[in-house]
């Protein structure tokens, strides 16, 4: 597609702190790590990264602290051609940290401590309305706090740009909201946590996003890690199988995919092409070690081939 999208991203800002481990730790034990990095990350600043390397030109509205990380995200956006202008800088707080360890068969455990996004407001989202006026699409998680995510979501209305909201990590979230999101992008247990308040929850991949689709959300895409992704539309569900690649590293996956969907509608694909190009950027993305480190620009996606 040629059309270049216009995405704004309302999200966390964090510095990732990475140790790979033969396995994850089980409650009260140490074990032996194997190489430790630092590594620019957070749900925002994630989706902000890989929706510039899918040729997007993305505006990221966030916080950090006055800290050296902070200096180094800020430089960290100007190299990957982000606008920074809605990056507040908060006087007296560390900039957000995910301590993430990531096993042999790459799977992870995180812990956040969010640090300046805790002290995102509704009125530095305010202060983002010209740009988010003028989106085709706004991105949306939940690490920072669930009013600056109304706000943004209820500008995002008012001027009829599309919302797509990650609802990671998951929590409740009011009817009121679930009624202005275009697409909800959870992974099945987020899926779960929200409808019945239990990750495991028996409730069928179909009853929770039937409840959702009740409850407002005009779409839903649920992430289903290596069995794929499922979908609503014109009332129907349906199942896209993953694709089939050897995992290093899953941290940051969902966040691939998420800025994978929302810049291929913006472009004007439908649905069904953007879950099909969002997962061919999430499956090149566990394929590397780290989460913005890992993405891929547009070029690698478009010769990706897959099983």
């Amino acid at each position: 597609m040629s059309i270049q999208a216009q995405i704004v991203v309302v999200g966390s800002i964090n510095m990732d702190l990475v140790v790979k481990t033969p396995r994850i730790a089980l409650e009260g034990e140490t074990i032996i790590g194997d190489g430790f990095s630092t590594m620019p990350g957070g749900k925002g600043a994630n989706q902000a990264v890989a929706a510039s390397r899918l040729g997007a030109q993305v505006k990221m509205v966030g916080c950090v602290g006055d800290d050296r990380y902070g200096r180094e995200m800020l430089a960290h956006f100007e190299e990957e051609n982000i606008g920074t202008e809605y990056v507040t800088t908060i006087s007296g707080q560390s900039t957000g940290v995910a301590m993430i360890t990531v096993n042999e068969s790459g799977e992870n455990s995180i812990v956040v401590a969010p640090g300046a996004n805790a002290r995102m407001t509704p009125s530095y989202v305010r202060e983002a309305e010209k740009v988010i006026r003028s989106a085709d699409m706004l991105l949306v998680q939940l690490e920072i706090p669930m009013e600056a995510v109304e706000e943004a979501v209820k500008i995002a209305n008012r001027h009829r740009v599309p919302v797509i909201l990650n609802p990671a990590p998951a929590r409740q979230m009011s009817d009121v909201l679930l009624k202005q999101i275009d697409i909800l992008t959870p992974n099945e247990t987020e899926g779960k946590l929200i409808v019945t308040g239990r990750a495991e929850s028996d409730a069928s991949i179909e009853e929770v996003m039937s409840h959702l689709i009740s409850k407002g959300v005009k779409r839903v895409v649920m992430t289903l890690g290596g069995e794929g992704a499922a979908y609503s539309e014109s009332g129907a569900y349906r199942l896209m199988r993953a694709h089939k690649v050897e995992t290093v590293d899953t941290t940051g996956a969902g966040d691939s995919f998420n800025a994978g969907l929302g810049v291929y509608l913006a472009e004007g694909g439908t649905l069904e092409e953007a879950v099909r190009f969002a997962q061919k950027v999430a499956a090149l993305s566990v394929t590397n070690f780290g989460a913005q480190p890992s993405m891929p620009n547009r070029t690698k996606v478009n010769q990706f081939e897959y099983n």
